[in-house]
């Protein structure tokens, strides 16, 4: 019997596997893949910067401005910084020598940026020359209050960001399990927010809801929050890329914070949907370093398998996870329930201003573990983890591939998506 030979991203490498002709529907990857730029990664970010979308160019806003803070990304994103930020700092201190500058790393609520993160991240020379700053959530002495979202919670932002005369971000672009597609607004909200902000944002019912899911943006509860957050926090101009699967820019958009984002995620939408059978295995990881660090962040894997996976089935899940759990609060809610079903809803009964850390992730992980099962082929230190929050743990593909079968049945059917988190997977007609 004929075998198909198939690999994922798997921390700074990659796993292999095979699996029988005969059963596999196929391997579905992001277009985003195979597009060929007809430009450098440099040329494609300084084409974005002169001819930016519906705003005048960064050097006209740089020129009236003492000081600007620019949000950048933090470790868990793959965002390109040490091509983005020379044509970027070029530009602002060509057309303003004397302006300050800030660069304000948007953790969200994940722990602090090292400073060897950030030289990996942006190069040596940035980090020594350039002032850093990095948003810690908890610090409620370093938030501003801006009112109130439309969902009714406060909106409290980096006081860097609000003290500033002009505030920019740079990003990229990706299908986001829940807020539709990550760059653009996120940089503000959850990116530089403050904890209770974020948690009114990632509430239960928003995460429930279904336009909360990869590829959607109206009707999206979520990015609705996050758009008035970006306006509220006067964001005027960005810088998002989009990447293929060696983490290259092949696209670039700059300008307004929403309509430059817009139109990065037309571009990217169509590359990156992908029509897949509905399988009894799905086969999937999270992009490889730096997304798939911890359990947390490959819950974003999981959920494009989920989209395919048949009710009942089995979803592999590969991810090096080489940062643990990622979150305490995340860790602890799957621990300690009885069931993942009961802690689904359980957490779905929890009022908006009664949400908890890393709630939204617990969520999306019950629902997922609610209806299949899913293996976790990871480092072996995380074996115990992994078995705590209700999954089963591999140490290879092979044994993966084992016990699927003994759960799914020999004759199962399989499907490959190499890298979840880019691509919007939906159920082929």
């Amino acid at each position: 019997m004929s075998k198909t030979v198939f690999s994922l991203p798997f921390g700074k490498s990659e796993i292999t596997g095979e699996a029988d002709a005969s059963r596999l529907k196929g391997i579905y990857e992001s277009g985003a893949g195979e597009f060929c730029a007809d430009k450098s990664e440099t040329e494609l970010v300084s084409v974005a910067f002169t001819n930016p979308v519906a705003s005048c160019p960064v050097e006209e806003l740089a020129a009236k401005a003492k000081n600007a803070v620019i949000i950048a990304s933090d470790h868990t994103r793959p965002v390109p910084s040490k091509v983005i930020f020379p044509e970027l700092l070029k530009r602002l201190r060509t057309a303003n020598p004397e302006i300050e500058i800030k660069i304000l790393i948007a953790t969200g609520c994940h722990r602090g940026t090292t400073v060897e993160e950030l030289v990996h991240k942006f190069g040596e020379d940035i980090v020594k020359r350039e002032k850093f700053i990095i948003h810690d959530c908890q610090d409620e002495d370093n938030m501003r209050s801006l009112g109130t979202l439309p969902s009714g919670g406060e909106l409290k932002i980096n006081r860097a960001a609000v003290e500033t005369d002009l505030l920019i971000s740079e990003g990229f672009i990706e299908p986001h399990f829940f807020a539709g597609f990550s760059g653009g607004r996120k940089s503000i909200l959850p990116g530089i927010a403050s904890e209770r902000t974020v948690m009114g944002n990632h509430c239960a019912k928003f995460i429930a809801s279904p336009y909360a899911r990869a590829g959607i943006l109206e009707n999206n509860p979520l990015h609705r929050d996050m758009l008035f957050a970006a306006q509220a926090a006067k964001l005027r101009f960005i810088i998002n890329v989009i990447i293929d699967s060696e983490k290259k820019v092949i696209h670039a958009v700059a300008g307004d914070p929403e309509k430059a984002h817009l139109s990065g995620c037309e571009f990217l939408k169509d590359l990156c949907r992908i029509k897949v059978p509905e399988s009894d295995i799905v086969i999937t990881s999270n992009g490889g370093y730096p997304l798939d660090q911890n359990i947390y962040q490959s819950v974003k894997g999981m959920s494009a398998a989920e989209s395919v996976c048949r009710e009942g089935g089995v979803i592999i899940m590969c991810a090096s996870c080489a940062d643990g759990h990622g979150g305490k609060s995340f860790y602890r809610q799957l621990a300690e329930a009885e069931t993942p079903a009961k802690l689904l809803k359980e957490i779905e009964a929890v009022p908006q201003d009664e949400t908890v850390a890393d709630q939204w992730e617990a969520q999306v992980l019950a629902r997922i573990l609610s209806k299949f099962k899913v293996i976790m082929v990871s480092e072996p230190e995380q074996a115990g983890i992994i078995r705590d929050m209700h999954m089963e743990y591999a140490a290879t593909m092979p044994e993966a591939l084992k016990r699927a079968d003994e759960l799914a049945g020999v004759q199962a059917s399989i499907a490959v998506i190499p890298d979840g988190v880019s691509v919007i997977a939906q159920k082929a007609e």
